[in-house]
């Protein structure tokens, strides 16, 4: 059975960086397209970062655009999400998704993840 489990998640000041881990087990990680989510308190969940099974084509919401960046390492079945420059409004629990149609383009739609993590908190604070 597919199973997610991040890591890495913890307590960074602002402007500071932290490196997420999304260990896959149950499935082999280059067959799998890969999405990292965000939920602050009180909103709604969002997409972070994807990146597709076999061409690694990777996608990133604005608000993370050029501070984020997606990488997998198949030998490790892990998915890495590396936050520099964080600011406060990254704060949130994020969680690692997997989808599992083979060469499907990902996209930040929670719909196209059936597996999902349990998720690992991240706070940005001073």
């Amino acid at each position: 059975q597919l199973q997610l489990v991040e890591s890495g998640g913890g307590l960074v000041q602002p402007g500071g960086s932290l490196r997420l881990s999304c260990e896959i087990s149950g499935f082999t990680l280059a067959w799998l397209g890969i999405g990292w989510f965000r939920q602050a308190p009180g909103k709604e969940r969002e997409g972070v970062s994807c990146i597709s099974s076999s061409t690694d084509t990777t996608y990133y919401a604005d608000s993370v655009k050029g501070r984020f960046t997606i990488s997998r390492d198949n030998a490790k079945n892990t998915v890495y999400l590396q936050m520099n420059g964080t600011k406060p409004e990254d704060a949130a629990v994020y969680y690692c998704a997997a989808d599992d149609v083979l060469l499907r383009r990902c996209m930040l739609s929670e719909s196209q993840y059936r597996y999902w993590g349990q998720g690992t908190q991240v706070a940005v604070s001073s």
